[in-house]
């Protein structure tokens, strides 16, 4: 568990006992932060009873994969919002759950691999706004989820581009592997869907006027700018679907167009083949061949049946017709 009070701007504490909370909360010029990292329902109940949470939200802090969203409730808010990163080949969304009162921050992060560590010293990089109370904890903590997902959009975009250009290439990748990487990409290009679509929601509840959450001038800015992110990233998402959904109908073009080729070519040696073999059946001819009635004869054409067919096969698959 990590802990912080802000006092007057001004860090004053760390890594306190969670106890010592409801001392500072009492204090009007004081800001405290708390993380919690896959806390048991005994922690989040005494969390509950220091601050005065609403069960519901507790709730929610206990059941997986919550949508991203703000709840509003008499005396504090409840936010869900997903950091994602990349594990090896595999997207990791990463839930955490804030909850913001008037001098409090809780961050209950679904496991480590949400790096709060990066959160803190983007805080103490812009400690200058440290006076602002819990806008500027909530600002930093929101600012870095809106921006490892724009990084991650950035470079799913990058790999788009690149699936789209490899299609013209003149010496074309393995045709699975293309597939894999298509499937692949449009998978974790649904999944970012899933969590950076709803942020626009959560930050715009956030600066609506109406509701006075951030009502500082002084934040109002900041929160516009991440507000701005989550825009582009909304707006760079769907340009990545539809790309991918270009992509896809160009392969089955260019997959449908190579198989008409490939017809094309067949057709017209069977064609070339077909005359004379028209010929000669029509007239019935049956001239002995070199070894009729020979054993080596039908070991011979035995032979070169075979050795037809086998350079047919590798004449076809050499082409890719196969």
């Amino acid at each position: 568990m990590r802990t912080r009070l802000y006092r007057n701007g001004v860090l004053e504490k760390e890594d306190f006992p969670v106890e010592e909370v409801s001392d500072y909360l009492a204090d009007p010029d004081s800001t405290v932060w708390f993380d919690l990292c896959s806390p048991d329902p005994g922690q989040l109940a005494m969390i509950s009873e220091e601050l005065g949470l609403h069960e519901l939200a507790v709730e929610d802090v206990l059941s997986d994969h919550q949508r991203p969203k703000v709840d509003i409730y008499d005396n504090h808010l409840f936010i869900t919002v997903y950091g994602v990163y990349c594990d090896g080949d595999r997207l990791d969304p990463v839930e955490v759950n804030v909850f913001v009162t008037s001098n409090a921050l809780v961050t209950v992060r679904e496991n480590d691999r949400f790096p709060i560590e990066e959160v803190v010293a983007r805080w103490d990089a812009a400690s200058r706004l440290a006076g602002q109370g819990v806008p500027f904890l909530l600002h930093g903590l929101l600012d870095h989820v809106v921006d490892s997902q724009f990084d991650l959009v950035q470079d799913l975009d990058a790999q788009a581009e690149a699936l789209e250009e490899e299609l013209f290439d003149d010496e074309p990748a393995d045709p699975r592997e293309l597939q894999r990487r298509m499937y692949r990409l449009r998978k974790d290009t649904a999944r970012v869907r899933k969590v950076a679509l709803p942020m626009r929601e959560v930050i715009g509840t956030l600066v609506r006027r109406d509701q006075r959450l951030v009502s500082d001038p002084v934040m109002m800015p900041y929160f516009m700018d991440v507000y701005d992110h989550v825009l582009r990233i909304g707006e760079w998402v769907e340009s990545i679907r539809e790309m991918l959904a270009n992509v896809r109908e160009t392969r089955l073009a260019q997959q449908g167009f190579r198989l008409n080729e490939i017809m094309k070519r067949v057709t017209s040696w069977a064609a070339v083949i077909a005359v004379p073999t028209a010929i000669t059946g029509f007239y019935g001819q049956n001239v002995p061949y070199p070894g009729a009635g020979q054993w080596w004869g039908f070991l011979f054409s035995t032979v070169l049946l075979v050795g037809a067919s086998v350079a047919l096969y590798a004449v076809f698959k050499k082409k890719d017709w196969l």
